[in-house]
């Protein structure tokens, strides 16, 4: 009556052995690391992790180990200390093409890393690490969105054939000046038409007759609310891809945004990560008048003078055709027909209207690609490392427009295929839609984490200890039973957060105390029904089955309001509601097995084979 298939013993044991082996890169120690990654066109291979390790030696830095791992070096040392000599000393000495970021990494076997055996992620709370607030500039926002109103309007006054002439912007204003009022009045009477989230105002002056336009009220907050969520969604994928792990990105009130990054613990490599701009410019040459005359300082004012990758002189048009903010997907590859590195772009309907505009007009004239970055570049003054951020605007090709092109095309004149791919993510990745500024720097230390670890560490452990001792004294042997599902729980608990690389919050702590204590609650029900059946006068194996199988409705059904208020949780929480909720959900179905399947198998091996006459229960 009370006997398990072999297959479904087999089953249960082989699920045990599974989480416990998932569960094993936790028992881990988290060594204090730094992470050495290729910029640019640099790379790292067992060369470079032999040079890593002949300066520590040099420096006398002891460390426990030099990984290479997916392009990137891991260097493990004993303790902090060590870290921060090792940190200092590799700053300035490992060339401009190396960036590196102090973290905190787990000193897994190689056997364990070869079987792709992950811990589960701590957050910021319990690992350490960087926690930053971003104030995002509305007002550079708003000015960028007049900017962009002007390029419209200047399009849409050639198309309609009407002319201006001049146009400025003065903060979040927009100036057009005609020569006729006649001209103005009926520029105002189309642009009020055709822009009607523009407030356009006329004005006449003794010498000119103008528009006036900004942004309605409406219009305004939504360019606001726009410019703070593309920033959130940019700054998470370009920390996403750039290799950060676990990042917290999200919106905190009007203006800010917080980034919180576990295990991190090198501020600069944060900004370096968010402050990087790699875009694309796309501007018409301008071939009617002479770069000599623009470099002996008479710049035609339309235009202004770039530079190519040679140091070439190159006079563009200061009208943007397109820009990073309208790419929305790039590929790296390379050209078919010479072999050179380049990026494939696609541009969002408004782009790609704009760049089939311009290419119809313009066919058979010079198209420049402007490429945009902030560089940080690392030298060594008086033996210390000085860090010098500057913003590098680049001509890196200049093609004739043979025909009218759109949506797709190719950008060439890369240096090389790591710039082609650093290029390509952080234009996926996207621009920032408005300019940012760390409001506050908050730098939380592996100790205070250990700290929250070991006090959390201790109430699972208090927890774990009455219950089990209450399950002992009041239900014997089969309260030895439940205590050995509820340490199987906590393995699984820690098992399934491994596997989906979830991380770790003091809520999520206070999430499997509270599963602890909640997932006795099953063998209580069975435990309580078996004592009636046994009150009824039935025999210890009947008992026992009944006791099973009529508990077992009643422990879904409340398990199942739990599991749904887990869910609401997750859905309408943020931050650490959601690791809570995460936790719990996983931590009632966990030991919905253990009170159930493994508790019964057991049960089953206990007393299935044999003759009862009395059950200690």
């Amino acid at each position: 009556m009370n006997r398990y298939p072999l297959w479904k013993n087999l089953l249960v044991l082989f699920v045990l052995l599974f989480c416990g082996l998932l569960a094993l890169p936790n028992i881990y120690d988290q060594d204090p690391s730094i992470e050495i990654a290729p910029a640019r066109d640099a790379v790292v291979d067992p060369g470079k992790r032999d040079s890593v390790e002949q300066l520590l030696k040099e420096a006398k830095i002891g460390y426990k180990s030099v990984r290479l791992l997916n392009n990137r070096l891991m260097l493990h040392f004993p303790d902090s200390d060590s870290q921060l000599k090792a940190q200092e000393w590799l700053q300035g000495r490992l060339g401009d093409g190396y960036t590196q970021a102090m973290t905190l990494s787990p000193d897994l076997p190689e056997w364990v890393m070869a079987l792709g055996l992950k811990p589960m992620y701590l957050g910021l709370d319990l690992r350490g690490g960087i926690h930053v607030l971003i104030d995002v500039d509305m007002d550079a926002a708003q000015k960028q969105a007049v900017e962009r109103y002007m390029g419209d309007i200047r399009t849409y006054l050639r198309e309609q054939k009407l002319r201006y002439s001049g146009m400025r912007q003065e903060g979040e204003v927009g100036i057009l000046s005609f020569k006729e009022a006649p001209v103005r009045d009926q520029a105002a009477s189309k642009l009020g038409g055709e822009f009607r989230n523009l407030q356009i105002e006329t004005e006449d002056l003794a010498d000119s007759f103008n528009l006036r336009f900004s942004m309605s009220k409406a219009d305004q907050i939504s360019v606001k609310k726009f410019a703070l969520q593309q920033n959130i969604t940019t700054l998470r994928n370009r920390v996403n891809s750039l290799g950060v792990a676990e990042p917290v990105i999200q919106q905190e009130g009007d203006r800010r945004i917080v980034v919180q990054l576990p295990g991190a613990q090198d501020p600069s490599k944060l900004k370096e990560i968010l402050g990087a701009t790699a875009t694309l410019e796309y501007r018409l040459v301008d071939a009617e008048h002479s770069v000599e005359d623009a470099m002996a300082g008479k710049v035609p004012p339309g235009s202004r003078l770039y530079k190519s990758r040679e140091g070439r002189p190159v006079l563009l048009k200061k009208q943007v055709i397109v820009t990073g903010n309208q790419i929305t997907d790039a590929a790296s590859g390379f050209d078919s027909r010479d072999g050179t590195p380049m990026v494939t772009v696609s541009l969002d309907g408004q782009g790609a209207r704009r760049m089939r505009n311009v290419t119809t007009e313009n066919v058979g004239q010079p198209m420049a690609v402007v490429f945009i970055e902030n560089r940080t570049t690392t030298s060594m003054v008086d033996g210390k490392a000085v860090k010098k951020k500057e913003m590098v605007e680049e001509v890196i090709s200049i093609a004739t427009i043979r025909e009218p092109f759109g949506a797709r095309f190719q950008t060439t004149g890369l240096d090389s295929p790591a710039e082609s791919r650093d290029l390509a993510l952080l234009l996926r990745a996207g621009a920032l839609a408005a300019p940012i500024e760390i409001a506050e720097e908050r730098t939380v230390g592996p100790s205070l984490g250990q700290d929250n670890i070991d006090q959390g560490f201790i109430s699972v452990v208090v927890g774990l200890g009455v219950v089990m001792v209450f399950m002992v004294v009041y239900y014997k042997v089969f309260g030895v039973l439940a205590n050995l599902a509820l340490m199987l729980n906590v393995v699984m608990i820690v098992a399934v957060l491994s596997v989906l690389q979830a991380t770790l919050t003091l809520p999520g702590i206070a999430g499997i105390v509270l599963t602890v204590g909640m997932a006795v609650d099953a063998n209580v029900l069975i435990y309580e029904r078996i004592r009636e059946e046994l009150r009824l006068g039935n025999s210890p194996q009947a008992s026992i089955y009944a006791g099973y199988e009529k508990a077992f409705m009643t422990i879904l059904d409340s398990n199942l309001t739990t599991l749904i208020v887990a869910i609401v949780l997750f859905g309408f929480g943020t931050g650490p509601v959601k690791g809570f909720a995460v936790v719990l959900f996983i931590g009632i179905l966990t030991s919905m097995f253990t009170a159930i399947m493994v508790t019964r198998a057991v049960t089953n091996l206990v007393y299935g084979s044999r003759r009862i006459e009395k059950l200690h229960v």
